[in-house]
């Protein structure tokens, strides 16, 4: 069974640096230099992702997807949302075809 509760004690720790000193905390550090600090770690950990796949790294891919998960949860509290948010849109998609589910999706 999947842990989710470990998943919102990160997210409440995240929520509770973006109080913290960013000379004091990294994530307040990049709460402090906004949005395109945050988007460029994401990405950053997303190609790491990449890498240790196409290397067949295993464990790198491990610790690279908790990278990528880690830095995801702090783009998602900067921007005040939540894991429920993203559990909610799981659950949305859950049993739906991907091609059906992307054709479905509207732009607001």
């Amino acid at each position: 069974m999947i842990d989710i509760e470990v998943l919102h004690r990160v997210a409440a720790t995240l929520a509770e640096r973006k109080k913290a000193d960013p000379d004091s905390s990294y994530v307040s550090s990049l709460y402090a230099k906004g949005t395109d600090a945050i988007c460029k770690k994401v990405a950053e950990e997303a190609a790491e992702t990449i890498m240790a796949a196409k290397d067949k790294d295993m464990l790198h891919v491990v610790w690279e997807v908790t990278d990528l998960w880690f830095h995801s949860l702090v783009l998602l509290t900067h921007f005040g949302l939540s894991v429920d948010d993203v559990l909610a849109e799981f659950r949305r998609r859950e049993g739906v075809s991907g091609i059906d589910e992307k054709k479905s999706r509207t732009v607001s």
